[in-house]
């Protein structure tokens, strides 16, 4: 086998003129899917066995493009018997190119080094997931008893990764390398290249994402010319995340990318990063899955925060548009995420949100789940957000307050009473006369509320007694239901008449 793979390569070098288009895609091998981007040639006829060592320094390159076109072969790893000669010489090939690349000896890279190097790496790491393959993290939990079955479940690992990951890191320590030419290499990571890229975040396996991540962060640096096209790609991956499949296994190494350009985002933020705030990162809190991502995701919009406080009543707004009414552990991620926010805002901010903020709060404070109440109660024990209740106590205390007297009365939850007890002496301190305003007020209403239950129950006990002395007959009912259908026949009657008058009376003037 090792015979027929060298004997498939020329015995002459072939100059770099003679390469083919780039912009032309042949069949992939039947073994795996992979790239299309760039057509399968052998570039150079030196022997792919000799060491870098014993090469000349002027032949080095021509070396290290045969050594990537031996590595172009692609074995079937679901079987561990087969061809492990193979395999083993392809490894220690990748190490030797990898060594190569990462000595800082290595000559400037020429355009066919590049194109057997881009071609190599698609040609490994291309591939199209079987369907299983997709049943990942964030399309479980459909229901409790499958969430509960697919939390102890390990992600499946590709039996390939020990050569898979010596691709990846050649890849890495080429795009990272001083030796590459941007505006060369660029024709070879293309957006086809880039996009390709994008596709293997659906891989279940998280050290492959990894990788990935890294690679994607040196891109993003180097090619200056894609870095619109690379944030659009990562938001189209976003869009059909949230707004139709709701299943990726990426969404979290994918946010880590954006945390950090976010951060190299220039003052003032152009519309364009405003609207991915907007349209993306806030509907990136709908999914049932937000824990896989939550602290990613919270980092890009303290991020956006940190460059612009003047976008911190927007997010919130946005919180509370995708408020999880139903989903506990998903409230109680929000509110950790508002306290988060608040300790960033500014007054002017605050008091545009702080309405319905606290609104949303108070309901959280009577929540059943403990924990949701809990850590409504606890944002009092925040200094910054003290500061703020303590500045707009007059309107913030009116809403919270029956919240406050309903959990005294009627929680289940010790900590919760404590915490409520604890919050109640807190607002007292604070302003006590405004305190006293609202209990009066709150009873007030109890006896408002008590007075209009006890005239319904009234009302109905009437209706309930006069049913019972004097029962409707059969012909009681259908005169009745004659004579509502006779009046509402002679309003609409008389309507369209008075209409009719109205219109003769607009055409005759």
């Amino acid at each position: 086998m090792l015979k027929q793979i060298l004997n498939k390569l020329p015995k002459k070098p072939i100059k770099s003129e003679s390469l083919e288009d780039p912009s032309i895609t042949k069949p992939n091998p039947p073994k795996r899917s992979s790239s299309a981007v760039f057509p399968s040639s052998i570039l150079t006829g030196i022997e792919p066995l000799i060491p870098f060592k014993d090469a000349p320094i002027s032949e080095q390159m021509s070396l290290f493009i045969s050594k990537l076109s031996l590595c172009c072969m692609v074995f079937d790893f679901n079987d561990p018997s087969k061809n492990p000669e193979e395999k083993e010489l392809k490894r220690l090939t990748l190490l030797e190119l990898l060594d190569f690349i990462t000595s800082g000896q290595a000559p400037k890279f020429s355009e066919p080094a590049i194109f057997a190097l881009c071609k190599m790496c698609s040609v490994n790491l291309y591939r199209i997931f079987p369907p299983n393959y997709r049943n990942n993290r964030c399309s479980r939990g459909k229901n409790k008893g499958e969430k509960q079955e697919n939390e102890v479940d390990e992600p499946s690992f590709d039996p390939a990764w020990p050569h898979l990951r010596i691709v990846y890191d050649v890849l890495l320590e080429y795009v990272a390398s001083s030796s590459v030419e941007p505006k060369v290499a660029k024709k070879y990571i293309n957006h086809s290249f880039i996009l390709q890229l994008l596709d293997l975040f659906e891989s279940e396996d998280p050290r492959e994402r990894g990788c990935l991540k890294a690679i994607m962060h040196r891109i993003y640096g180097k090619f200056m010319v894609h870095r619109p096209f690379i944030r659009k790609s990562i938001s189209n991956v976003f869009y059909r995340f949230v707004f139709e499949s709701e299943r990726h296994n990426g969404i979290a190494e994918l946010l880590e990318i954006f945390g950090s350009v976010i951060t190299g985002f220039s003052l003032p933020l152009k519309e364009e990063h405003r609207i991915f705030l907007w349209r993306v990162l806030i509907p990136l809190h709908k999914p049932k899955c937000l824990g896989v991502y939550f602290q990613q995701l919270c980092y890009c919009v303290s991020q956006f925060i940190e460059k612009d406080p003047k976008l911190a009543s927007m997010v919130i707004r946005g919180l509370l548009k995708y408020w999880p009414i139903t989903n506990s552990q998903k409230e109680v991620m929000f509110l950790g995420e508002i306290e988060e926010i608040l300790e960033a805002i500014s007054m002017v901010e605050f008091q545009r949100i702080m309405v319905p903020l606290f609104w949303r709060i108070g309901c959280c404070i009577t929540s059943s789940h403990f924990q949701v109440a809990e850590k409504a109660l606890l944002l009092w024990n925040n200094d910054q957000i003290y500061n703020l209740i303590g500045h707009n106590r007059e309107v913030i205390l009116p809403i919270i307050f029956p919240a406050l007297e309903m959990n005294m009365q009627n929680h289940w939850n010790q900590s919760v009473l404590n915490l409520t007890h604890s919050v109640r002496n807190v607002m007292t301190e604070m302003d006590n006369m405004l305190f006293l305003a609202c209990f009066a007020r709150f009873l007030e209403e109890r006896e408002k509320e008590s007075f209009e239950t006890e005239k319904r129950k009234e009302a109905w006990a009437r209706l309930e007694n006069a049913a019972s002395l004097q029962p409707v007959s059969w012909n009681t009912t259908a005169v009745l239901i004659k004579g509502r259908r006779d009046s509402t026949y002679e309003t609409r009657k008389n309507e369209a008449t008075d209409q009719m008058t109205g219109l003769e009376s607009l055409i005759s003037s």
